[in-house]
């Protein structure tokens, strides 16, 4: 299958939804969770990123962030993040579901971005519900472990991200299922299609008639259910479709 392919789909469809996971971020230089190099492959994710142990010892997840989160905050938007704005700005893409809690997205220009999982650009205190910008809490880790809220001197400062045990936001599901019935055309980006709720999504998307595309740097299990799969990296293969299409 061909990206020519991808952006004649694109280039007809009326509400196309794109569909994005960590593999669009990985260009950035965030590591991805499940992929070779993987954090889930150095960290045991029940330990580091579920609520369960986070109330039991906010410093286990703060001291893995210390690295990882100057890492996302320095990332910035790559071709990729880029390419699915300027498809929203030329009328060819209705919104953006996302697994991912960077921000990128929104950085590059994208409007309409659902964040299923959450955003870690934010840091909410359990015990007041008052809120930071993550940048803030980032730059005091190296004086403070846990860190401690400004405003009443809590340590459960908690990333807007959904941990494992958490319920997932209500509110961003709902939309994104929405959608993902809309959808004339799913286009998936960066997404291993293995987390649910979010793999759920392609199925809604096709019982209602749409055409999907994959674009993912390894195959994915809903790859035969696609119309257009391209095993590639999402920072090369989508300024193509956007070239194509402009073209």
């Amino acid at each position: 299958m061909t990206a020519r392919h991808a952006a004649e789909i694109l280039f007809t469809a009326r509400r196309a939804l794109a569909l994005t996971g960590a593999g669009v971020s990985a260009e950035s230089g965030i590591p991805t969770f499940r992929g070779e190099g993987g954090l889930w492959k150095q960290y045991d994710p029940v330990k580091v990123a579920s609520i369960e142990y986070f109330m039991a010892d906010p410093s286990a997840y703060w001291t893995v962030s210390k690295e990882r989160g100057r890492v996302a905050l320095a990332a910035r938007p790559n071709p990729g993040h880029h390419a699915l704005a300027a498809l929203e700005a030329g009328g060819r893409l209705a919104a953006v579901v996302t697994q991912n809690t960077d921000g990128l997205h929104q950085e590059s220009g994208s409007r309409n971005v659902i964040e299923i999982h959450g955003s870690s650009r934010t840091v909410q205190c359990l015990d007041c519900a008052s809120r930071e910008p993550r940048a803030d809490v980032q730059a005091r880790l190296h004086e403070e472990m846990p860190p401690r809220c400004k405003v009443c001197g809590g340590t459960y400062l908690k990333p807007t991200v959904v941990l494992f045990g958490e319920p997932m936001p209500q509110a961003a599901i709902t939309k994104a299922f929405a959608l993902a019935r809309e959808a004339d055309v799913l286009l998936v980006v960066g997404s291993s299609l293995v987390v649910y709720p979010a793999a759920d999504i392609p199925l809604v998307a096709l019982r209602s008639g749409a055409r999907m595309i994959v674009i993912n740097a390894e195959p994915t299990p809903y790859d035969e259910l696609a119309e257009v799969v391209i095993q590639g990296r999402s920072g090369e293969v989508l300024p193509e479709i956007v070239d194509l299409i402009g073209g």
